[in-house]
């Protein structure tokens, strides 16, 4: 039987709201975004899931706790966000004006340009699935729930389908991805379903 993951990114935070780069950064989960998570718990609380897994970030764990209430939850290092370097807390037009050419090259191609004082995108994608694999390799059979960030999904993602894309595959706020792993393989099921705050305001 597979193991069936459920990657959710957290909900929406003030920096997110803001347009900065915060993947490092310990910021919480703003009033939409514990909102957006109280959502996401309405649409899963019907799913058995045998273990509950989250960044050690504070935006994800409160998600996870909203979501899932008195749930045990489990943290991992590994499905942090990227270190954006010298990016961190600034807003596009803040880089822009600071480091206009080392952030134009790395919009251009992120996988070929780092960001000083920051992590390669080669080593976090490969940090990122590896938390996931083994995640995955404990729990055949089993329904899982992992809360991490953009970024971490969209290079699962792209690993999956065998893409260099970190832009195509960011999620929405408490959006849901779904994939399946057999025999160490995984498959996308499902991809940024998000049905849980339709009509409700909580959308970002």
């Amino acid at each position: 039987m597979p193991a069936r993951i459920f990657l959710i990114r957290h909900g929406v935070t003030e920096c997110n709201k803001r347009r900065r780069y915060c993947g490092c950064r310990d910021v919480p989960l703003s009033r939409q975004g514990r909102l957006q998570a109280e959502r996401l718990g309405e649409r899963l609380r019907h799913t058995a899931f045998d273990d509950i897994y989250s960044s050690d970030r504070k935006r994800a764990l409160e998600t996870a706790r909203i979501a899932f209430g008195g749930r045990r939850i489990k943290r991992l290092k590994g499905l942090r966000e990227i270190n954006f370097g010298i990016f961190e807390g600034l807003t596009h037009r803040q880089i822009l004006k600071r480091y206009p050419e080392v952030y134009t090259r790395w919009l251009a191609d992120p996988f070929s340009c780092r960001i000083p004082r920051g992590e390669r995108l080669a080593d976090f994608g490969a940090r990122v699935v590896a938390a996931v694999e083994c995640i995955a390799s404990c729990h055949h059979g089993e329904y899982v729930a992992v809360v991490c960030h953009g970024g971490a999904i969209s290079m699962v993602v792209s690993a999956l389908r065998k893409r260099k894309d970190f832009w195509g595959y960011i999620p929405d706020s408490t959006g849901v991805t779904v994939l399946e792993y057999k025999n160490g393989k995984g498959k996308l099921k499902l991809f940024n379903c998000t049905k849980h705050l339709e009509f409700r305001g909580h959308n970002t």
